[in-house]
């Protein structure tokens, strides 16, 4: 895939405006708060990450900076733009790629981006030029002329991002792009969030997966709960876990035990489980490793492996939730 793209021909974002700022967002479903005064700022060029779990919040939270929801409470402004007072301006400055595949599977992957471009204001040349710019950019100038419906999973969500691209937005939003991919697609939508940060375009990207995060994102909220947690670049947000380890045990037998007895011990300061996996936080793994070990035994689980990590995001979130990433 090439990674260049074109100067945008929309109005610049002055360095000195965030290209977003969301303030004390706050959305309620009944008796349920799903998001509770979550506050974004993210400036222009940087790739800013929102990665919790399923369920955290994440999605609600896009909806209403994008304008799909009102909030019960909170401000967004877009490149300056209050979305409340004037939401046409405000979602044009943005381009929104959801969960859900939003392609026509009847027509082509060209038709496709000629019918959203032209919903978007593009018309004549500068649509045939833009179009023919985004089939390169996420790489499907080779099958642009085949149905959507034969395109595969990752395909689609390709045309989805482009779709999202066609009128160069200043803000890219991207909610959970590569779930239900294959590897080889992931890499490709990935390389392409790349390209288009190092061109200098804001993108908020959810994820609840930390490693996604970590390659992508200049800065991460860590959500759960409908609350940001922590936030900041990932240097920042591991200083958190004053700078514990993480041991990853795996194995059969009696795992449920294991994790009971785990939480006896002092050594250990949380534990997560996922399935046939317990995910601790330590002080200094190589140190506490061998009673860990002891004690699991004891308590009737068959361990295969054992790995020590150092802090990630993923250690963040237990450290800072109790739980795994993927609870």
């Amino acid at each position: 895939m090439t990674t260049s793209t074109p100067a945008p021909t929309s109005t610049p974002v002055l360095s000195s405006t965030p290209v977003l700022e969301a303030v004390d967002l706050v959305r309620r479903f009944g008796p349920v708060t799903a998001v509770d005064h979550v506050s974004l700022r993210i400036e222009p060029g940087q790739t800013f990450g929102l990665l919790g779990p399923n369920g955290a919040g994440k999605t609600t939270t896009i909806s209403m900076i994008c304008g799909l929801l009102s909030p019960d409470g909170g401000s967004v402004h877009v490149a300056g733009v209050p979305m409340a007072q004037e939401p046409l301006a405000a979602k044009r400055r943005l381009g929104l790629v959801p969960q859900d595949l939003a392609v026509y599977p009847e027509i082509s992957a060209r038709q496709n981006l000629t019918f959203f471009g032209r919903l978007q204001g593009l018309h004549g040349a500068e649509l045939r030029t833009r179009v023919g710019e985004v089939l390169e950019l996420v790489g499907l100038s080779d099958r642009a002329k085949e149905p959507s419906k034969k395109f595969s999973g990752g395909m689609k969500r390709r045309l989805n991002i482009g779709i999202g691209l066609l009128h160069h937005p200043d803000l890219l939003v991207l909610d959970e792009p590569t779930v239900g991919v294959d590897p080889q697609s992931r890499n490709a939508i990935l390389e392409s969030v790349e390209a288009l940060a190092g061109q200098g375009m804001a993108v908020l990207y959810t994820t609840h997966y930390m490693e996604e995060a970590q390659r992508l994102c200049d800065r991460v909220a860590i959500v759960d709960d409908g609350r940001v947690q922590a936030e900041g670049t990932q240097d920042e947000l591991i200083e958190l876990t004053g700078g514990v380890d993480t041991i990853v045990l795996s194995g059969g037998g009696d795992v449920a035990a294991a994790e009971v007895s785990l939480r006896g011990i002092p050594v250990v300061q949380k534990v997560a489980r996922d399935g046939n996996h317990l995910r601790l936080v330590v002080q200094n793994a190589p140190t506490a490793v061998a009673g860990v070990v002891r004690t699991v035994s004891d308590a009737g689980m068959n361990l295969s492996d054992v790995v020590i990590q150092r802090p990630d995001l993923e250690s963040v979130f237990l450290h800072l939730t109790g739980k795994a990433l993927r609870d």
